[in-house]
């Protein structure tokens, strides 16, 4: 009987397990799925690249550019030294000439101008350019790629439609004609950051941008053989390509020549495998070429658009001044580093002026804001090209599995493992993650996942698996916190289960405003209905006025019997919020209003006193049991305004401080009363509307009761008895009239004992 016993504890622990296993696998999957599908949107997308890949670059940092390329930057300096014009649009473009020609003579592969000059300038000037150009024969020239949404019209004319259009603005025609090759360099800059660059722009017939053509250009002496290897690779149009570089004439041809190698390689997607193959087997080969026939087959089977692998700040990629350059060789000149074999890209470049044109905000934008300049990202994509180092984002299929193994980990093991191993373990497995995809990164090019499993995975996994443990030891306090708070605040009641106090600790004395009403008719409404109705009703009435008092942000409710007294708090009187109460007061009488009409055959009626001041707030009692009062001569006070309404057949009566500040509320005071137990006199004020929903007519009352309020404050028993005679004729149940009236004919008879005989004694309660 005991080894049974055993046995069926023990399949009970076992099932006990399997139902928590699968709990954690099922917040495995569910954490792992998330990850997938969000790394896969576009705001996955964003999120990796402005969070994850910045990160991998700021922590990699800036690395060494390839030898083969340089920049030459036009800037302010350049202006000085030469004595140019300003603007670099309005330099004389003989003056690129003379560049050009100074940088063949240094031995510079390929000369590329990230410059527009679409417009004609000075002929002679745009002459000497041009034959620059042409007996150079390895300078690229820049293309403006303008786009632009057209409208599509029916055979009626009318618009059904749009279609974006973009076109190909070429330099002016003898720097076209004389250009080795021409070429736009888009940029997607749909960020704040800049990631990515087209190599081939498929919107604009595949045409190849300047980093491809200067890689090009670049490649030229190697042409011959990467011809012949695309022969061996079966390309099928391979035997109507250009045989040798000099039958490629002209910019036209070199833009034709890679429009169909771009096109071969993409209708063909073997070509790209069958290429390399060939290339391994080549006897022979020098290292150069080796890597250039590498090179070219990556960039004509790969993606149109790629990722920039940068090298590091502005000024990482070698960088020599404009006028070095034209001085170089003459006596004094600065020393100009070799440029023989390089690719020499010139424009617009400031190493030290943030606001330079031609400017991109990226992952090493200088802490004083100097960008990358557009023409280091386009000799930076060129690097990247020609070594074959852009970056490679991992595949769909990989990415996929990443997010679901490293959910699944992580979602799983921390709802498993108590929180003292599985926190540590995960935020280890997390670094270790992260180390590999920085080694990765940094090695091999390779960009995984990084953001969204450090960042919205692991903390995802931390909440879901710690909150699931927390929940369960705080679902009992929970209860006990929520029953307590029936009867206690509920900030008092949060702190007596949380830290098990002692609620006299809780006790304070306060500053605040007390708000006391009670409901009309108790007394007979009680005898009329048996116990369990009457609690009933009473617990309606009560939950129609709390939740309006609720609204206004009430601090305190105590609900005694028929009454009602709240409480709003504060440190002090400077920052005391004093329009929440005569606000929830208003709210009050629409609420009594409206629970007489849902309650039939019921007519109450509301009555608020509010009044301002210190008072106690906390615990009393005695014997073992104690409850939660406002006590104090505020509380006190509150009371007896609250009586007061019975006299004057009024609403809502607050002392005078209760109004003081301006809440665009319609007031009207109604005089100064010698409240019972009291020995001076409170300014009493009726709180009628908020001002924007008051009525004219509640206006005109307020208007006319202060002018035969006046005569009463001045003792004049004669004109304010006319006066106020005048009121209730027009507004015969205005209360406080009637009431005041009625004083004034009593001291007309009997004038009022006492110094403040404007001041009125009321001994009711």
């Amino acid at each position: 009987m005991i080894d049974q016993s055993k046995k069926i504890y023990s399949i009970a622990g076992l099932g006990s397990l399997k139902r928590r296993a699968w709990k954690g696998l099922t917040i495995g999957i569910a954490i792992g799925l998330l990850g997938a599908v969000f790394v896969l949107t576009p705001w996955g997308n964003d999120f990796e690249k402005e969070i994850g890949l910045t990160w991998l670059f700021k922590v990699r940092g800036p690395i060494e550019p390839p030898a083969n390329v340089a920049v030459v930057a036009v800037n302010e300096r350049a202006v000085k030294d030469l004595g140019l014009p300003a603007l670099p649009r309005d330099w004389p473009r003989s003056i690129h000439g003379r560049l050009i020609n100074r940088l063949t003579e240094l031995g510079a592969t390929a000369i590329v101008f990230d410059m527009d000059f679409q417009r004609p300038k000075v002929a002679t000037d745009d002459l000497v350019f041009a034959k620059a150009v042409a007996a150079s024969r390895r300078v690229v020239l820049f293309e403006r790629l303008n786009g632009m949404r057209q409208p599509v019209l029916d055979i009626n004319g009318r618009q059904v439609g749009t279609i974006w259009s973009e076109e190909l603005v070429p330099p002016i025609p003898p720097l076209a004609t004389a250009a080795r090759a021409l070429a736009p360099f888009p940029v997607p800059k749909v960020q704040v950051n800049i990631f990515q660059f087209w190599a081939f722009k498929p919107s604009a017939g595949d045409v190849a941008t300047m980093p491809v053509a200067a890689l090009q250009v670049y490649a030229l002496d190697q042409y011959a053989y990467w011809r012949r290897l695309l022969g061996q690779a079966k390309a099928v149009g391979a035997e109507k390509l250009p045989r040798s570089p000099k039958d490629i004439k002209n910019a036209a041809e070199m833009v034709a020549l890679m429009q169909t190698l771009r096109r071969e390689f993409r209708n063909d997607p073997g070509l790209g495998e069958r290429m390399m193959n060939q290339l391994g087997a080549a006897q022979g080969l020098n290292d150069r070429d080796r890597q250039l026939t590498k090179v070219l087959t990556r960039l004509y089977a790969g993606d149109d658009n790629r990722y920039l692998n940068f090298y590091g700040p502005p000024g990482t990629i070698p960088t020599i001044a404009y006028q070095d350059i034209i001085h170089a060789g003459t006596p004094g000149a600065p020393r100009v580093p070799n440029l023989a074999g390089k690719v020499v890209f010139v424009g617009f470049s400031d190493l030290y002026d943030p606001g330079q044109p031609d400017r991109f905000y990226t992952v090493f934008t200088s802490d004083d804001g100097v960008d990358l300049s557009g023409v280091e990202i386009a000799a930076t994509a060129f690097a990247n090209l020609s070594t074959d180092r852009s970056l490679t984002p991992t595949n769909t299929s990989l990415t996929v599995s990443l997010m679901l193994v490293s959910g699944l980990i992580l979602g799983a093991g921390i709802y498993l493992l108590p929180a003292l191993i599985s926190v540590p373990l995960a935020l280890l497995l997390t670094v270790l993650y992260g180390t590999g995809v920085q080694s990765l990164f940094g090695v091999s090019n390779l960009w995984l996942p990084l953001a969204t499993p450090v960042l919205l995975q692991l903390p995802l996994a931390l909440f879901v698996g710690l909150i699931a443990q927390y929940l369960l030891k705080r679902s009992g306090e929970q209860r006990l916190t929520k029953a307590v708070s029936y009867y206690l605040p509920e900030n008092v009641a949060q702190q007596l289960t949380d830290h098990e106090l002692d609620p006299s600790s809780l006790n304070k004395v306060v500053y605040g405003i007390c708000f006391a009403t009670d409901m009309s008719g108790f007394t007979t409404l009680s005898q009329s209905m048996d116990p369990s109705a009457l609690a009933k009703f009473m617990n309606s009435y009560f939950d129609a006025l709390a939740k309006a008092l609720k609204q206004h942000h009430v601090d305190v409710n105590e609900f005694h019997a028929d009454t009602i007294m709240s409480a709003w708090t504060a440190d002090n009187p400077q920052t005391l919020e004093r329009c929440h109460a005569p606000r929830a007061a208003l709210s009050v009488v629409e609420a009594v209003t409206q629970f007489n009409q849902e309650t039939n055959g019921v007519n109450l009626y509301a009555r608020v006193g509010l009044d301002e001041g210190s008072f106690y707030l906390g615990h009393t009692g005695g014997g073992g049991r104690m409850g939660f009062s406002i006590l104090g001569d505020c509380a006190n006070t509150a009371a007896r305004l609250e009586s007061l309404n019975k006299y004057l057949n009024t609403h809502i009566l607050a002392s005078g401080p209760v109004v003081a500040d301006d809440c665009d509320l319609l007031l009207r005071p109604v005089g100064r009363f010698v409240l019972k137990g009291k020995t001076e006199a409170t300014p009493v004020i009726e709180v009628i509307a908020e001002r924007s929903r008051a009525t004219k007519s509640q206006i005109e009352l307020c208007r006319r009761f202060a002018e035969a309020m006046y005569e009463f404050e001045q003792q004049q028993w004669g004109d304010a008895t006319r006066l106020f005679e005048a009121v209730l004729v027009d507004f015969p149940d205005d209360g406080p009239s009637r009431f005041l009236l009625d004083l004034c004919r009593q001291y007309a008879i009997k004038e009022p004992t006492g110094e403040d005989r404007s001041a009125i004694l009321m001994d009711a309660k």
